[in-house]
């Protein structure tokens, strides 16, 4: 089928252009092809992108990257709703303890919350004084979140809290 189409429209080019002399016949062949190609272009590109239901939907675990990428730690959230995100210390727990990371001392004790509302992952920034950051999976940069603004995560993004670095799978 992609040979004929290709077929078709090279004897289409051929009679338009160099067969056909009405110059109105080239312009509307030309607008003809433009307006196919974005329509094509479109219809691939919805095609190829997960829709918004589709991409917080499977998270299951967060890896803990080190300098090198290299995982050093992961925490099953499966079946979880609200994680609290930050340092154990004597006075109270976190669900995922960041106290043994090279940027430690940068975190807050309650440093951020992921919660899981109506079938996708949020998280908050807890007015920590590093702040977070994401760097979604599509995107080469990071954008850092407002103060006590949920932010949606998806599967593939990368959570900065101060320089540690999380990866959401």
């Amino acid at each position: 089928i992609d040979a004929l189409i290709i077929l078709t429209g090279l004897m289409s080019i051929i009679y338009v252009f160099i067969i056909n002399d009405i110059i109105i016949l080239k312009y509307l062949f030309i607008l003809t092809v433009v307006i196919f190609g974005l329509v094509f272009a479109v219809k691939k590109n919805e095609s190829q992108s997960p829709s918004n239901e589709e991409i917080g939907t499977g998270i299951t675990k967060l890896f803990l990257l080190d300098e090198e990428g290299i995982i050093t730690n992961e925490w099953s959230i499966e079946g979880e709703t609200s994680l609290l995100i930050g340092k154990k210390t004597s006075e109270g727990e976190v669900d995922i303890d960041l106290s043994t990371t090279e940027y430690e001392s940068l975190i807050n004790n309650e440093h951020a919350m992921l919660n899981y509302v109506s079938g996708a992952w949020y998280i908050e920034d807890y007015d920590s004084l590093n702040g977070i950051g994401i760097k979604k999976a599509e995107k080469r940069m990071k954008s850092k979140l407002k103060h006590e603004s949920p932010y949606r995560i998806n599967t593939g993004d990368i959570i900065y809290i101060a320089n540690t670095r999380i990866l959401v799978k």
